[in-house]
C-alpha cells in the first residue's frame, strides 16, 4: 500500500535557482537514510550531480526559448510516495519509484529516487527536473494530477501484487496520522491488553478485575448478569465473549480461581514480503518496439537485480543443478495441473447437481399430468391445457438421458454430495493457490536462467565476431595476386549525435566490391570487409 503527494519547488526567497535545487537534492541523498548511497537511482542524469545536471538544463532551456520566468517559477517537483511497514523491502520500493517516475514522466524528464529508510515506513522521494530533456519544454503541474499520479500509483502497486488504499478520501489525513488509524488496535484488542495489565496484577476477584479495567480508562456496564465493557469514543460496548479463547467470563472466572493460567495473546508482527522474481526484459525486443536508450539503461539495472533475485531464489530452495531446477518446474506445473483438473471436476459435477435436482423436482410435480396426458392418447386438446406442465417433465426426461442417469438419485443424496464436493474444492483452492504460485515462481526462474544461458552464448558469439579482423582478412586474400588495391570510403552516415550509423564501401583497384554499416567508421570499414569477403568466396 502506498500514498503519494506531488509537491512543486520554487527557489524562495534569498536563495538562487542553483541553491534550492542543490538543497533538495542534498536532503533526499541523505547516506544516513540512503544506505550509504545504495538506495539512489538515477535516470538521464548523475546523482552525484543531479543539481547542476538540472540547472544546466534551465539554462540551455532559456537560451533557446528566451523564455525567462520569475520567482514562483517551479524549477522541480517533488513526489513522495510512502509505504506500509513490513509491507515491501528498500530495493523493491526504489524500483516502485522509479517505474513510476518514468511512466508519470513519460521518460521526458531527467529524475533521481531516493529511498530512506530512517522511519518505521520506508518511503520515496522523487525529484524531476521541471525542464525535458530536449530543454525546449517545462512539465507544467496540471487539474488532478495528484489524482492521476495516484491511480498510477496504484496500477503499479497491483501489477507488482501489493495492495492500495481503497476509496481515498480528497484531502485526507497525512500520512502518519493514516498510518497511526490504521496500525491502532481495534476495540476488542484494546480490551484484550488492558486484560492482560490487569490480570497481571494478580487480581483476587472478577469485581478486583472489574475496578483494575475501570482504573484504566475503561467503563463497566451491567444488565441483569450480562456485563459488557466501554470507552471514551466506543460506539458500542464489548462483552466477555465476543473477545475469543482465553478471554470469556468462565476463562476468566477459572484464572480468577487458580484453576487455569491465562496466557496473552500474541501479536502479529508484520513480515516483509521475500521479493518476487520478475522475467527479465527482452531489451532488443524492447527497442525495436521503439523504447529510447533510457528505457534500455533502466532495463539494463533491472534485469541485474533480477538476475541477482533469481540466483538467490534457487540458492534458498537448493536448485543449484539446472536438472534439478528442470525437475522442480516440471513436477510443480504438474501438480497444479492436477488440482486445477480437480477443482474443474468438482464444479462440473456441482453445475450438474444443481440442474439434476431442478428437474427431478419438476419431474415428481408434473409426473401424474404427465401420465393424465399419455392415457388421454396425447390429446393436443389436454396439452393446451396443461402445457407448461408438459413442457416441464419432457425436458425432465430429456435432461436425465443427457445425464446418463438410469436412476433417480434421493434430494437427500445430492444434498449430501454437494457438500462434499463444495468442501473439497475449498479444501483444494488452498493447495491450488499455493501451487500456482509456486509454478509461476518456478518457471519464471527457469525461463531466467535460460535467458541468462542464451545472452553468454550470444556474448561469447559476439566476441567472437568481434575477434575476427576482416580487413586483415580481406588484405591476406587480395595480395595473393600481385598489383592488387584495396580502398575504404565513407559513403554516409545517419541517424542523432548519440546514435549515429555510418555507411562504409571498400573497392579493390577502384571497383566496389563490399559495402556495410556500423555505430563506428571501425566497425563500418569491418562490415564492408566481411560483405567483400563474401563476395569473393562466392566467385
Amino acid at each position: 500500500m502506498a500514498t503519494t503527494r506531488i509537491m512543486p519547488l520554487h527557489a524562495g526567497k534569498g536563495r538562487t535557482v542553483g541553491k534550492a535545487i542543490s538543497d533538495i537534492i542534498d536532503y533526499v541523498k541523505n547516506p544516513d537514510k540512503t544506505d550509504h548511497g545504495r538506495l539512489i537511482t538515477s535516470y538521464q542524469c548523475d546523482s552525484r550531480v543531479a543539481d547542476a545536471q538540472f540547472l544546466l538544463d534551465k539554462q540551455t532551456y532559456a537560451a533557446r526559448t528566451g523564455r525567462v520566468r520569475g520567482k514562483d517559477d517551479v524549477i522541480a517537483y517533488h513526489l513522495r510516495q510512502s509505504f506500509v511497514p513490513g509491507e515491501i523491502t528498500p530495493e523493491e520500493a526504489n524500483r516502485l519509484g522509479v517505474e513510476l517516475a518514468r511512466r508519470f514522466t513519460k521518460g521526458k524528464h531527467a529524475f533521481i529516487v531516493c529511498t530512506h529508510i530512517d522511519k518505521a515506513h520506508v518511503h520515496n522521494h522523487i525529484i524531476w527536473n521541471s525542464t525535458t530533456l530536449e530543454c525546449d519544454r517545462k512539465f507544467r503541474n496540471f487539474w488532478g494530477s495528484s489524482r492521476a499520479v495516484r491511480r498510477l500509483n496504484d496500477t503499479i502497486c497491483i501489477e507488482n501484487g501489493y495492495s492500495i488504499v481503497e476509496n481515498p478520501k480528497r484531502h485526507g489525513k497525512s500520512y502518519n496520522k493514516w498510518l497511526g488509524d490504521a496500525a491502532k488496535p481495534s476495540h476488542k484488542e484494546q480490551l484484550r491488553q488492558a486484560i492482560d495489565r490487569a490480570l497481571a496484577q494478580k487480581p483476587a476477584s472478577l469485581e478486583e478485575l472489574l475496578r483494575l479495567l475501570e482504573q484504566d480508562g475503561f467503563t463497566v456496564h451491567r444488565r441483569g448478569k450480562n456485563i459488557s465493557i466501554g470507552a471514551e469514543g466506543w460506539g458500542n460496548n464489548v462483552r466477555f465473549d465476543r473477545l475469543g479463547d482465553g478471554y470469556t467470563l468462565d476463562d476468566l472466572l477459572a484464572v480468577l480461581s487458580g484453576q487455569k493460567e491465562h496466557t496473552p495473546r500474541k501479536q502479529a508482527v508484520p513480515q516483509a514480503a521475500p521479493p518476487k522474481v520478475n522475467l527479465l526484459v527482452d531489451i532488443q525486443a524492447k527497442l525495436q518496439a521503439g523504447k529510447g536508450a533510457g528505457y534500455a539503461r533502466w532495463a539494463k539495472v533491472f534485469n541485474l537485480k533480477q538476475m541477482a533475485q533469481t540466483l538467490n531464489y534457487l540458492s534458498e530452495h537448493g536448485l543449484l543443478d539446472y536438472a534439478d531446477l528442470e525437475t522442480k518446474t516440471a513436477e510443480a506445473t504438474a501438480r497444479y495441473n492436477a488440482l486445477s483438473d480437480q477443482i474443474k471436476a468438482a464444479e462440473k459435477r456441482m453445475a450438474e447437481i444443481a440442474v439434476l435436482r431442478t428437474h427431478i423436482v419438476n419431474y415428481a410435480k408434473t409426473r401424474e399430468t404427465y401420465v393424465a396426458y399419455r392415457k388421454a392418447g396425447y390429446s393436443k386438446k389436454f396439452r393446451q391445457e396443461h402445457e407448461e406442465e408438459i413442457l416441464l417433465h419432457q425436458a425432465a426426461k430429456e435432461a436425465f438421458n443427457e445425464l446418463n442417469v438410469k436412476k433417480l438419485p434421493t434430494i437427500k443424496a445430492l444434498n449430501t454430495e454437494y457438500a462434499e464436493l463444495l468442501a473439497e474444492k475449498k479444501a483444494a483452492y488452498a493447495d491450488y493457490r499455493k501451487a500456482r504460485e509456486e509454478m509461476k515462481e518456478l518457471l519464471t526462474a527457469k525461463a531466467n536462467i535460460d535467458r541468462i544461458l542464451e545472452l553468454d552464448k550470444e556474448q561469447e558469439e559476439a566476441v567472437e565476431e568481434r575477434r575476427r579482423d576482416y580487413k586483415t582478412a580481406l588484405q591476406e586474400l587480395v595480395q595473393r595476386q600481385a598489383d592488387q588495391v584495396l580502398t575504404y570510403h565513407m559513403t554516409g552516415e545517419a541517424g542523432p549525435d548519440h546514435d549515429k550509423t555510418f555507411q562504409a564501401e571498400v573497392q579493390l583497384n577502384g571497383l566496389p566490391i563490399g559495402a556495410g554499416s556500423g555505430h563506428s567508421k571501425k566497425e563500418a570499414e569491418q562490415a564492408a570487409a566481411k560483405a567483400a569477403l563474401e563476395t569473393l568466396e562466392e566467385t
